[in-house]
């Protein structure tokens, strides 16, 4: 960990050679506040060996979707925070919301979570399991003030589920996995509509302005930084919902994608264009406010892109909800002073669960034993290049996920069933069995016509009966050359891997909807609906017929 001196000297540096400078022609936009920023003194304060920890989460953003991986969309902070700090191009999430979200909190996979299947509805009596230690709560147990501006995502059936409950010191944004930008309503279908902006526990009326979430959430940060003391540790949690569907964006960031004829590809690269503009004025708040020097900053998305929704994961094949690499291969960098090696790409084997262990050891914080994480330690891989502690990636195990008609216990070799779904990583090899989604790979050109258009895109015809994909990663990112038949050995390698993964997965947690749940019941908003004590009463009175019932019985 690096000495006081050391840190004041990289501040200094960071200050001389980043060229900030240089984005103070960028006025005004998502979340800016009144005046120039870069234009006043940064607030003084002696960095702490503790780093402000500020980790910001995009919603849906594809593999391609950012102007350092060849896109036509342009994201020049996203391209310069990145350029400056560390690309992690070797960087794995979870095909969906609900399972990324919860990993990065927790440190563990979905199968030792119970939320192995799809994500959270609004409408399920389900939550992260309280018995879970959260990321935040370990933060604050080292002195850490703990702050979430976004998408929550991981259950709010009951008050202990909330983000408030949780870990943070306070929570400001939505508790479902969608809606609309403007007004904050979802419906989860006919009917089933509510209001869905909070502020810590209670419906956030007051700020229901019909201003766009992204700069409404930037604004927030921008407050919480500038009413923090920066000689004190921050955790900043800032989970965006862009560039997510519906598909909105304030009309000004159309500009630049008027010649785009794909409307849902316009409408995303505006949104997207929203979000680097946010991002730009998350940094700039930071360096006003005296945090920067003492920052470390990360960057990811949560899974791969929605084709039919605007992104683009080309060239890698698949998209959200799938195991192809599409789904689950992310954008993802830090940017920091404190980094050694700046300017620099990490190609080793990252994964969302690192991120647990990496920040509370950065946080100077305690991993109790008993806390059996899949994440590992990976700071050193990322500012000095070391190898990666990381060999293997369990992407996942769902044993309710549509069962592939032709999988059996004999396609795999009797070590596993390949009608379930599952992939797993080990070294250069990956696996999959099952039905691992949607498989095309979407060129850019798909995007090129006013409608959807799938002839563009490149399919692989498998013959009947196939549940089990063998790829070399490292030399086939894109999954095109199957070889599984080809190297049987690694195959069932792999398959006893996955048994023995198995072994250590609880019950899955995906309960049916409970009709308490609609916000009708709640005063048109969604939030918690189940009381613990409504149930105790109704025990204790059915405890109280039950005895007297035996009682008229023993008389009679």
């Amino acid at each position: 960990r690096m000495v006081a001196a050391v840190l004041a000297g990289l501040s200094l540096l960071s200050l001389l050679t980043c060229g900030y400078l240089a984005w103070g022609s960028r006025r005004g936009g998502a979340g800016e506040a009144p005046g120039n920023l870069l234009g006043e003194e940064p607030v003084a304060g002696a960095p702490r060996s503790q780093p402000h920890i500020i980790f910001i989460l995009a919603d849906d953003q594809g593999f391609r979707d950012v102007g350092y991986h060849g896109s036509e969309i342009r994201t020049p902070t996203l391209d310069k925070l990145a350029a400056e700090g560390v690309k992690l191009e070797n960087y794995y999430v979870q095909p969906m919301c609900t399972p990324s979200r919860s990993q990065l909190i927790t440190g563990k996979y979905q199968i030792h979570t119970g939320l192995q299947h799809s994500i959270i509805r609004p409408t399920q009596p389900n939550c992260l399991p309280l018995d879970n230690v959260t990321l935040p709560q370990k933060l604050k147990e080292v002195g850490y003030s703990t702050h979430m501006v976004g998408k929550w995502h991981l259950g709010f059936y009951r008050r202990e589920c909330m983000p408030t409950q949780r870990g943070f010191d306070s929570f400001f944004g939505s508790l479902l996995g969608s809606g609309d930008y403007y007004t904050h309503f979802k419906c989860d279908s006919p009917g089933i509509c509510g209001y869905d902006l909070y502020e810590n526990n209670n419906a956030a009326w007051d700020h229901d302005n019909g201003i766009y979430s992204t700069q409404m959430y930037t604004q927030k940060v921008q407050q919480i930084l500038a009413s923090h003391n920066p000689r004190k540790p921050i955790f900043l949690y800032i989970a965006y919902q862009a560039v997510h569907s519906p598909l909105q964006a304030p009309g000004r960031y159309f500009e630049h994608y008027r010649s785009i004829n794909n409307i849902n590809r316009r409408r995303y690269a505006a949104m997207l264009a929203c979000l680097d503009e946010a991002i730009n004025n998350v940094t700039l708040a930071l360096r006003k406010y005296g945090y920067y020097e003492n920052s470390i900053i990360i960057y990811s998305s949560d899974n791969g892109g929605q084709p039919m929704a605007g992104g683009s994961n080309w060239p890698l094949r698949g998209s959200k909800g799938t195991y192809w690499e599409g789904g689950i291969r992310a954008v993802g960098f830090v940017h920091s002073p404190l980094l050694k090696n700046k300017g620099s790409v990490c190609k080793e084997l990252v994964h969302i669960t690192d991120w647990f262990p990496t920040l509370i050891t950065l946080a100077e914080g305690q991993i109790d034993e008993d806390i059996h994480l899949d994440g590992y330690d990976v700071w050193e891989t990322i500012s000095e290049g070391q190898r990666s502690p990381r060999v293997d990636i369990l992407h996942n195990i769902d044993p309710i996920y549509t069962k592939a008609k032709n999988g059996s216990w004999a396609a795999g070799y009797g070590i596993w069933n390949t009608a379930i779904q599952s992939a797993i990583r080990v070294n250069h090899w990956k696996l999959l069995t099952g039905n691992p989604g949607y498989s095309d790979w979407v060129p850019p050109q798909a995007f090129s016509n006013a409608g959807p258009n799938r002839w563009h895109n490149e399919r692989v015809s498998w013959s009947a009966g196939k549940t089990v994909w063998l790829f070399n990663i490292t030399a086939d990112p894109y999954e095109r050359v199957d070889l599984s038949a080809r190297h049987p050995e690694v195959v069932k390698q792999l398959l006893r891997r996955l048994s023995q993964f198995n072994k250590t997965a609880v019950p899955v947690r995906y309960p049916p909807k409970d009709p308490r749940s609609n916000p009708k019941l709640n005063g048109g908003v969604w939030g918690p609906w189940f009381k613990e004590d409504e149930k105790k009463k109704k025990s204790d009175k059915s405890k109280g017929a039950n005895k007297q019932k035996k009682m008229k019985k023993k008389k009679k």
